[in-house]
């Protein structure tokens, strides 16, 4: 049965294997704004005992809430053996048909069109996603519905 619970780590030795597609989900430039919004909170709070005090506290709040959203973000990729979304991995074998959807038909396919049991990677600030079919009877999953900002790219390299 592939592995498709959220928790699943990547099978050992695919991180030797050159990925096909590869791609982080990171958020649009209105969650950067923001960031940099609450970093600058550190200057109004730390500016009247001093100004570097306040400019520190804005620099280390930039790079622990940068990293904190970077390291948040999943990763879509796929190898010649697995295909990865988020921390999901699944073979490739057993993955079936693939399609993508883009504007009203990838809003149908995350609302009505959903299936309750599918495995989501999905992230608001991106509207495309690829629906992935699975063909394991083992498993209750029937497919994958995964945000990417380049679908024809994970479509090639999922058919590959």
């Amino acid at each position: 049965m592939p592995s498709t619970n959220a928790g699943s780590a990547v099978p050992s030795g695919t991180s030797q294997i050159e990925p096909l597609f590869t791609e982080r989900l990171l958020p649009g430039i209105g969650a950067w704004i923001i960031v940099i919004i609450l970093s600058m909170a550190g200057i109004l709070v730390l500016a009247p005992i001093g100004w570097g005090y306040g400019i520190a506290a804005a620099v280390v709040l930039f790079l622990g809430q940068a990293t904190a959203l970077y390291l948040s973000t999943p990763l879509v990729e796929v190898t010649p053996t697995h295909f990865r979304a988020g921390k999901a991995t699944i073979e490739r074998r057993y993955l079936s048909h693939a399609e993508a959807f883009s504007g009203d038909e990838a809003f149908q396919e995350r609302g009505p069109r959903l299936n309750g049991l599918a495995f989501l990677c999905l992230r608001g600030w991106v509207d495309p996603v690829v629906r992935v079919d699975l063909n394991d009877p083992e498993d209750e999953t029937p497919y994958w519905l995964v945000s990417t900002r380049r679908p024809q790219q994970l479509l090639k390299a999922l058919a590959s």
